[in-house]
């Protein structure tokens, strides 16, 4: 229970720096936040915990954990490398993964589309991952799959806030279909294009909704 309410409170706390509640470098109080939120300081601290772990800010000792938001230059250039490792992770898989893991990619593409179907977008983010994490695991290659975990982690935040874009998660099911295609046919330059495009889709989908969420602030 304690760790859903912090993965609630990240998420919330992810949607108010987007909106510009809070500024690049403002200071999160974790007491003022166990007190907005109704809840003791063990899963305020968990929730700043992720904040820190996916980039989104920085504990800074002695001084408490502060907002970090990366600039639009550097945020599309963590989205153009993301591209390009998935890219690479895609090309690979369509050589080297075996008949279990794909078996694994189509069934975590199931269950984003009963994800879909539900028009949950927190239940799809979370299937879409292990989604991507297959296809990582599948590139059998132990180094690039580290990098891209860690690049992924980075940008959870950004990548989530994407699916809040109207028919953006049956756009992305449906590129996810393509994906899967192309790698059980084992075509790495069709698997590594699909991957490539839909990675960048979705910078260029949160690079809008960033502008949509600056106007009506």
């Amino acid at each position: 229970m304690g760790t859903k309410r912090a993965d609630q409170i990240a998420e919330a706390l992810e949607q108010l720096v987007f909106q510009g509640e809070y500024e690049d470098g403002q200071r999160l109080d974790e007491i003022k936040l166990a007190a907005h939120y109704q809840v003791s300081r063990t899963p305020v601290r968990e929730a700043l915990q992720r904040l820190v772990m996916s980039g989104m800010a920085e504990q800074i000792p002695r001084r408490g954990v502060f907002v970090r938001q990366p600039g639009p230059v550097e945020l599309l250039e963590m989205f153009e490398t993301m591209a390009e490792l998935e890219a690479a992770c895609g090309r690979f898989a369509a050589a080297r993964m075996t008949d279990d893991g794909i078996d694994r990619l189509s069934e975590a593409n199931e269950r984003c589309k009963v994800a879909v179907n539900r028009e949950d977008a927190s239940g799809y983010y979370d299937e879409n991952e292990r989604f991507h994490q297959e296809i990582y695991r599948g590139a059998t290659n132990a180094f690039l799959q580290n990098e891209a975990l860690r690049l992924q982690n980075r940008l959870k935040p950004y990548r989530r806030v994407q699916l809040r874009f109207r028919s953006r998660m049956a756009q992305s099911l449906a590129e996810h279909e393509a994906i899967v295609d192309a790698i059980r046919s084992g075509n790495g330059e069709l698997a590594s294009n699909t991957l490539r495009k839909h990675v960048t889709v979705q910078g260029e989908k949160f690079q809008q909704l960033m502008a949509v969420l600056k106007k009506t602030a």
